[in-house]
């Protein structure tokens, strides 16, 4: 098994108080890959569980001078997330009936085959995975722009893709630049299911929205009483994604003063949950993003250095939407189809005039812009056709081939580029985009030399 399939492992914390039940369990837990560490006492299983993350517990009843009983509902209220699975040579119907009311999820009478334990542990390490993934799904913040795929036709992007299923391969931090509504988490998302890690978890926390305290409640968890309305214990994204991946979205709105935090934890992966002093470990792929010029900010003193080059291991760059023309209609295409059917309204398809607008206009708001207007475009078409009619910038021009219309006050070559540059974009070929200009294809090549034209 390679180093990096380890830490997909379920760790499983075992006490007992007797050594030669602890190697036996061991020894069966290990030859089916679960990250396994042991404990003879009430104190040593908190210790562990302050250093480290468990998916499941396999708890004896009777330790020494402590009960398992006892400790069951204090391990509840340390890790409630983690699936605990009671073990005692007394078969007790009333023990095993109180065990399951404290919070156990199993009960396992020993002696035991190694089977039976190995079929207990791994329902219940299935079960917390479950969990895990379902948690992700309803934490994920990705603004409906996973709804639009990673095909293109864009070099620019391609050749950022490319670079991403290299870095993927391995546990790099990775730096996504790009403008608001690009499709940055899209993007992060691949990266993490196209690497060994996409059976963990991938977890989002948006640095923007949040206060530097609360924000390191989101990030590394916090204990009850921490702060006003901490009433309960919490796990962290970070937590979440051990073993994954953690996408931190817009670090460049992270409050100055959890820089260093997240700076020390991307050094060492060590943290501590806010208000609890026990130092934890946790294995997760890091990922950042922003549309702010980070080595500006850095100047600036708004960003710290340190923390810029930390993240700054593997930078990608996303085109803006007006950058990739060639998209647009298809991806304009896709929103409408997803919409059609959400909304069981007729239209089919975008007009011609409709898509060379779509495809001359230029996204302020990128794709999120772009799934919002053919949202409403599918809403407000009473046909099968999208006309321009529908479309919230045709009327006034705003937008559109740089802004620009006859009648405004520009050159007659900046509105010539303009012109050209739109018909560009939506013509199948070169030779198409000049019929339409009612020029020659050499004329029209000169003259995208002479506009810097792609």
């Amino acid at each position: 098994m390679s180093e990096r399939l380890e830490l997909q492992r379920s760790g499983v914390l075992v006490v007992d108080d007797d050594p030669a039940m602890l190697r036996n369990f061991r020894r069966a837990l290990d030859e089916h890959g679960y990250r396994i560490e042991t404990a003879q006492s009430a104190a040593e299983a908190e210790s562990a569980l302050a250093r480290a993350v468990f998916d499941v517990c396999l708890l004896d009843v009777n330790l020494g001078e402590d009960s398992g009983m006892d400790l069951l509902p204090r391990l509840r209220e340390a890790a409630p997330w983690m699936r605990i699975v009671m073990a005692t040579a007394l078969n007790d119907a009333t023990l095993a009936v109180n065990a399951l009311r404290t919070g156990a999820s199993d009960y396992l009478v020993k002696p035991c085959s190694p089977d039976e334990l190995v079929h207990a542990v791994a329902q219940q390490a299935d079960a917390r995975r479950m969990e895990r993934r379902i948690e992700a799904l309803e934490k994920s913040d990705d603004d409906g722009r996973s709804e639009i795929d990673l095909d293109t036709r864009n070099p620019q992007l391609l050749a950022t893709y490319e670079v991403a299923r290299q870095v993927a391969a391995t546990d790099a931090t990775v730096l996504i630049l790009g403008e608001s509504g690009v499709g940055k988490n899209v993007l992060a998302r691949a990266i993490h299911d196209w690497s060994v890690r996409s059976k963990g978890n991938f977890a989002t926390v948006s640095c923007p929205s949040l206060s530097a305290e609360l924000l390191a409640s989101e990030l590394f968890g916090h204990v009850r009483g921490a702060f006003t309305g901490a009433t309960d214990n919490r796990q962290g994204r970070v937590q979440v994604a051990d073993g994954g991946t953690l996408f931190l979205d817009e670090i460049g709105d992270m409050p100055a003063a959890m820089q260093p935090r997240l700076l020390r934890f991307i050094q060492d992966r060590e943290y501590e949950r806010v208000g609890d002093p026990h130092t934890r470990k946790a294995d997760v792929r890091v990922i950042a993003a922003t549309n702010h010029d980070l080595r500006a900010m850095v100047s600036e003193g708004r960003f710290r250095e340190d923390l810029y080059y930390r993240l700054n291991v593997v930078t990608l760059t996303m085109p803006s939407l007006r950058e990739r023309r060639e998209d647009v209609a298809r991806l304009a295409t896709h929103l409408l189809e997803k919409f059609v059917h959400q909304y069981d309204r007729p239209a089919r398809r975008f007009g011609e005039a409709a898509t060379a607008l779509l495809t001359a206009y230029d996204w302020p708001g990128n794709l999120r812009e772009l799934r919002n207007v053919v949202e409403r475009a599918v809403i407000l078409c009473p046909g099968d056709a999208v006309g321009p009619e529908h479309l919230p910038f045709a009327s006034s021009g705003r937008g559109v081939s740089g802004g620009l219309r006859a009648g405004d006050p520009v050159s007659l070559q900046e509105l010539e580029q303009a012109h050209i540059q739109a018909l560009l974009a939506i013509s199948p070929t070169m030779e198409a985009a000049a019929r339409t200009l009612g020029i020659d294809s050499s004329t029209l090549y000169r003259k995208r030399k002479q506009y810097n034209m792609p």
